[in-house]
């Protein structure tokens, strides 16, 4: 079992070099074929515009987005080509507004999606919502990689967040080729239920079942010391070196169609290892 399909999406070369790095690791040790999407995004907004100045403006947001795609191919392609990787790259001009059903398409179709850690300084305002629509449209896991981490082709050490959700348990059948992978699957309950058919030993069915594909493991059953979950667990992983964490992604129906749910969003923002997540 092994990721043969894996998809990133560029708009722009400052934050690129983590998410091709990690795609290229990954490529070469699981024989894929990895992709490029690198898009120019067109953040014109035409109902706002005076009369007259719709054509002059337009054509000239248009410009810039075809010359950031072009900037973003180029890069893309140069790091590629010396990856040693299987790989296709394409540009193309995307609305702000529209581009999740770009994305979307393309994700239906991969295996993975790696993609760059979509808060910080200097993100655009198009990172979440590409996050998003692999996700919650594509219905692809994404690999987010932060800036720092360490690429890795194989990971030694994996920690599960795991609440018994649906969206957990969903992530974690989607990242088996990982946790088969794996030395080590660390499976994190924070102040399990008290009630319940797994009161007595939190994590144990899920450990018996990740065990019978071979899958080495251990439960960490932790309390809630922190105000956030997403601090206990970035807490963790530090503590316990772990190389890449896996969790359901939440979501919450708002103004767009899917909005990442707060856990989700803190765990984006303050994790410094590659967080894999689906839903």
């Amino acid at each position: 079992m092994a990721y043969k399909s894996i998809l990133t999406v560029m708009t722009d070369t400052k934050h690129a070099e983590s998410a091709l790095t990690q795609m290229s690791a990954l490529a070469l040790a699981q024989d894929a074929h990895v992709e490029a999407l690198c898009l120019g995004v067109d953040r014109s907004q035409t109902g706002y515009y005076y009369a007259g100045a719709n054509a002059l403006i337009l054509q000239e947001t248009l410009n810039r987005a075809n010359a950031e795609a072009d900037e973003v191919l180029t890069y893309t392609q140069n790091f590629l080509g010396k990856s040693g990787t299987r790989w296709s790259a394409e540009s193309g001009v995307a609305q702000i507004s529209d581009i999740g059903r770009h994305v979307a398409h393309r994700a239906r179709f991969s295996d993975l999606v790696i993609l760059p850690q979509p808060y910080g300084a200097d993100r655009g305002a198009e990172a979440e919502p590409i996050v998003e629509a692999a996700m919650f449209e594509g219905h692809a896991p994404v690999l987010v990689t932060p800036d720092d981490a360490k690429p890795f082709d194989r990971p030694g050490t994996i920690m599960i967040g795991w609440n018994e959700s649906v969206e957990a348990m969903r992530a974690i059948r989607r990242a088996l080729p990982f946790l088969m992978q794996s030395d080590l699957v660390r499976i994190v309950v924070i102040d399990p239920p008290r009630h319940g058919p797994d009161r007595s030993d939190p994590g144990g069915m899920l450990s018996q079942m990740l065990a019978r594909h071979g899958v080495k493991c251990e439960i960490d059953v932790l309390s809630k010391t922190m105000t956030r979950v997403s601090d206990v667990l970035n807490r963790h992983a530090a503590d316990t070196e772990s190389d890449m964490i896996v969790m359901g992604a939440y979501g919450h129906s708002r103004f767009r169609e899917a909005i990442l749910g707060g856990a989700t969003r803190n765990m984006l923002e303050q994790s410094s290892v590659p967080v894999f997540l689906a839903h």
